[in-house]
Order: C-alpha cells, then structure tokens, then sequence
C-alpha cells in the first residue's frame, strides 16, 4: 500500500516556522487551521502541493531555510520555554530578532556550555537521534580522582539503576586540590547521563560544561552569546538533512 500523497499538516506548520508540532496539532483541533477553505478539526491530514493552508485566517508563511546557532548556556538557566516555578529559561536570554528556535537535546539546570538552537524540527530530530553518531564531549569537575581502571571500564558502556548507557570514552586532564577535572565523549545524551555515571563511580559532579556537539564547538563562545552557524558550513556538515532555502521566482526576460 502506498504512502499518502502531501506532507503531514502539523509538519507543514512547524517546518513554516509558526510553532512546534504538537503545538500545530492542537490548533487544528481547536478550529485555527484550514485547507482549501475547510477548517480541520484533526491533524490526520496530509496536504498535498498546491493546496492553500491558512491560520487563523491568513496564508501560512512560505517554508524558512534551516538555520542553526551556537549558544553558551550559563548555569541556572533552564532549557525550556515556560517554567512554573518562574525560573529563568534560555528564551530570557536569548537577543530579540532571532526567529522561533528549539534547542537541539537539552543541558539541565546547573550544566552550561554549548547548546545548539535551530528553527527547523526536522533537522532538531535528527541531530537529537543516538543513531546519528555525533560526539557530545564534556568537561567535568569531580569530587576526588577516579582511578584509570574504572574510566576505562566506561568504554564498555555502563547500567545505573537500571539504566544502561552506551560507552564513554573518559580521561583525567588535571588534579585540582580535592578535585579532578576530566574529559568525557559519549553518543547518546540520555538525561543526566554524566552525573548518574559519575555517582555510580562514587564521584559527585560540581561543574559540567559542553565543549562540543558533533563537529560544533563552543570554542571561546562567551556565556549568554548566539552566533549562528554559516549555512555554507551548515550545509557542509549536513547536507541533504536540512531544508534548502526556498527557490526564488524566476525573473522574466525583459524586451
């Protein structure tokens, strides 16, 4: 059976920028989106080439470029868009002018360091998945000094409370007084990763910085700056994962 014509509503939505996926699906059940003049009322609908979509009444905008940013999160900042508890979040930070970004995986509340922002949700599902092979690499401050045999134990990959992470290439840079800084690679990113593995060795994290993401680095990136990502580099590193510009009309030969 072959696949539907057209592309997912929702999909078309938030790769025009508007608002997340899921945020798109809730306005067409609520009576926001129309195709062709017909209101929707469920996201299951494909939309085919050609077709006229339009929220709350006006033309959906025409599909931006893929873009991608740098940003050095400073601790105490979350990375989310609302917090309950009033928290400040990457968005009170981030410079007016910028279009809708969504982070790229996430740093919790204490880590800092790089975190990549994009306006595209389907290059953001990409760069997220374990299967695209990308390094996250980490600069960790512990408490006291892991002995070698259990940093090289991690290269097999490690369970913590059930939780198996895949492996991690780990290495002392320094000593520090009751401290050890230390550089650590992994592929997956799974939630608080480098803390849980770090305490099952018997060490505590005190600071964990992101260096890198992939071939991105933070570089000398300052805490709290954006800088965005050359798209000829952009399109270097990805290719065809990113969406391509939109194709400019084509000028008329004047007599």
């Amino acid at each position: 059976m072959s696949a539907p014509a057209g592309e997912r509503i929702a999909k078309l939505i938030a790769r025009a920028g508007l608002c997340s996926r899921r945020e798109a699906e809730a306005w067409i059940t609520a009576g926001r989106v129309a195709v062709d003049g017909e209101v929707l009322r469920s996201p299951a609908v494909n939309v085919r080439p050609g077709q006229q979509v339009t929220v709350d009444g006006k033309p959906l905008p025409q599909q931006e470029p893929a873009r991608l940013f740098r940003f050095h999160k400073p601790a105490g900042v979350l990375t989310t868009a609302h917090d309950p508890e009033g928290r400040r979040t990457i968005y009170d930070l981030l410079p007016e002018g910028l279009p809708r970004l969504m982070p790229i995986g996430r740093l919790d509340y204490t880590s800092e360091g790089l975190l990549l922002l994009t306006n595209d949700g389907a290059l953001k599902r990409r760069l997220e998945l374990p299967s695209t092979g990308w390094a996250r690499r980490y600069r960790v401050r512990v408490h006291g000094l892991p002995s070698e045999p259990a940093l090289r134990g991690l290269a097999k990959g490690v369970t913590v409370d059930g939780v198996r992470y895949g492996p991690i290439q780990a290495r002392v840079d320094r000593v520090q007084g009751s401290n050890a800084w230390l550089t650590l690679s992994l592929r997956e990113g799974k939630n608080r990763e480098v803390r849980n593995v770090m305490r099952h060795l018997g060490h505590e994290v005190t600071r964990l910085i992101r260096t890198a993401y992939g071939p991105f680095q933070l570089g000398v990136l300052p805490p709290r700056a954006v800088d965005e990502v050359p798209p000829k580099v952009l399109r270097e590193q990805l290719g065809q994962a990113i969406t391509p510009p939109p194709a400019r009309p084509r000028r008329r030969p004047t007599a």
